[in-house]
């Protein structure tokens, strides 16, 4: 055996047990059948497919891809105006100061994180008090879609901008020099140059922040008051609350499917549609 497929093979044993045997039992899991104890009875049927996408459970889905979209395309928005001037507009050790500082409250609890945002969402919170002093009356600030999506947002958004800024750090600033020099104005020079040349960035943020939100269950049970199914949701009360482990294990299923086809399209389509508006 070569040096080369040596090294491979503690890494081929670590996928094998923590990723292929895993998802091995999911699938045979999500083939089974739930008895009167809520034990997997082990079969070969699609039951519990059939059951997703013909009751209602495809409506929760659609939330979550819903709401992870929008989550991505405002983390992305954002990212790109903060990587942008973190990496066009400072020194390398203001740039490091920002960026650490930026990213200190991943260092917290998820959880915690989360709290922090009811504690400011709640009808006598920060923001409501801010609203009231503002005169605009009383406003609804908790459990609804506009806090499930700034929770998530503030969750996600560090994902999107690192990539970023890793992207855009590496750009030669003498292509938006000529591209000026040659009469190009701001925005033409950052849809011709800066985003083509930042395409992997953008597309490995993209892929950060919309897998995580898109199974995510615990900002919307939180901040949404559970109003709404999102396919996180519905999951983890098939697999705690009901117990029904093999509905819960073809819903699973589904969802690696998907964000699998979504990963397979960033990675196919998205860097090649940037590169286009070159």
């Amino acid at each position: 055996m070569s040096s080369g497929l040596f090294l491979l093979v503690p890494t081929g044993i670590w996928l094998v047990t923590f990723l292929v045997i895993p998802l091995a039992i999911l699938l045979v899991c999500s083939l089974g059948t739930r008895d009167e104890l809520g034990r997997v009875v082990f079969a070969c049927n699609f039951g519990n497919y059939l059951r997703f996408f013909s009751g209602p459970y495809l409506l929760a889905l659609w939330r979550s891809i819903i709401l992870s979209s929008a989550t991505t395309l405002i983390c992305l928005i954002l990212g790109m105006c903060f990587a942008h001037w973190l990496a066009f507009n400072l020194n390398k050790r203001s740039q490091n100061l920002f960026l650490t500082l930026f990213i200190a409250p991943l260092w917290t609890s998820f959880l915690l994180r989360i709290y922090a945002w009811m504690v400011i969402l709640r009808p006598t919170g920060l923001m409501a008090g801010l609203f009231d002093f503002l005169h605009f009356g009383p406003v609804n600030t908790m459990y609804n879609f506009g806090a499930v999506l700034l929770g998530m947002v503030y969750n996600y958004l560090p994902y999107m901008v690192l990539p970023l800024y890793a992207a855009l750090e590496k750009l030669d600033t003498n292509l938006l020099e000529a591209a000026a020099d040659l009469g190009a104005s701001p925005l033409s020079a950052f849809l011709k140059i800066t985003l083509p040349l930042s395409s992997r960035g953008v597309v490995a943020g993209c892929i950060m922040v919309f897998i995580p939100a898109l199974g995510d269950y615990v900002t919307p049970d939180l901040l949404g008051g559970a109003k709404h199914m999102l396919i996180g949701n519905l999951i983890q009360n098939q697999f705690l609350v009901v117990r029904d482990w093999a509905f819960g294990s073809a819903v699973s299923t589904i969802l690696i499917l998907i964000v699998s086809i979504a990963v397979w399209i960033y990675l196919k389509y998205g860097e090649t549609s940037y590169e286009t508006l070159g």
